[in-house]
């Protein structure tokens, strides 16, 4: 199949986990793919391994917090590539862990800096180059923390999130009639680097107290999450906007 054939995406957040493997799927499925992360030999593996199986995509390395990088993405979908049709606003943090009255001001700041306003940023910029071409999909990486369970420690990472989606769907409602679709993915626990159950000091109990959270009583593979985000991305979905759509294995109604 070739659900994105000639169209041109944008991915944020692409080094590694959710942002990878949706830049690997977007190519497979036809689109010309712009890579964004700070980790500039990371990207370059990607770009290459994208190029090995026959498609086209190119990195620009930098931080989400910057508008230079937006801009620079941007600029470059559009001078590689003609322009740009898909962005997936995915780069993003969980952060420092902390009850509210522990959680220092810093690392909050830090982590609404990274997650929402990197996502502003990005949108600021992709949506007029979206509506130069008449349109197109902004897809942000939310999460079901503090949308549909309030997590202990994580308030300001729930925060940013949430915001996210209130972001999301205003850009919904702002742009819908001038042919741009908003949505966002509500992931539950992801096998990524990034990942708590990941960590170098993670016991084996904690993913097994992860996996049992979620009504398939597994982590989802990185893949998986992807695929959403694919349909989202194409014209499957022409007529979802403003939707933030649970992509969390049952984690939000399992009570088991």
């Amino acid at each position: 199949m070739n659900m994105l054939k000639d169209k041109v995406a944008i991915v944020t957040g692409a080094s590694s986990g959710i942002g990878r493997a949706t830049a690997l799927l977007f190519a497979r499925e036809g689109a010309r793919v712009v890579v964004t992360a700070r980790r500039k030999e990371a990207l370059d593996i990607l770009v290459d391994e994208i190029v090995a199986a026959g498609g086209q995509a190119c990195a620009v390395d930098g931080d989400v917090r910057e508008e230079a990088l937006h801009e620079a993405a941007v600029d470059a979908a559009v001078a590689r590539f003609g322009g740009l049709d898909i962005a997936f606003n995915n780069a993003g943090i969980v952060g420092e862990m902390a009850p509210l009255d522990q959680l220092s001001p810093d690392a909050w700041r830090t982590i609404l800096d990274i997650n929402l306003t990197g996502a502003f940023l990005g949108a600021r910029r992709q949506v007029p180059a979206m509506l130069a071409r008449g349109g197109g999909s902004l897809i942000f990486t939310s999460t079901f923390v503090g949308h549909t369970v309030g997590m202990p420690g994580m308030s300001a990472y729930a925060a940013s999130k949430a915001g996210m989606i209130g972001l999301m769907k205003v850009i919904a409602a702002e742009f819908g009639a001038r042919g741009v679709r908003a949505n966002a993915i509500l992931p539950g626990g992801t096998d990524t680097p990034a990942s708590i159950t990941n960590a170098p000091d993670a016991a084996p109990e904690l993913l097994a107290f992860v996996e049992g959270l979620h009504a398939l009583k597994r982590m989802a593979q990185p893949e998986e999450i992807a695929r959403c985000v694919l349909h989202l991305a194409s014209d499957a979905a022409s007529f979802m906007t403003g939707a933030a759509v649970l992509v969390d294995g049952g984690v939000s109604i399992s009570r088991t």
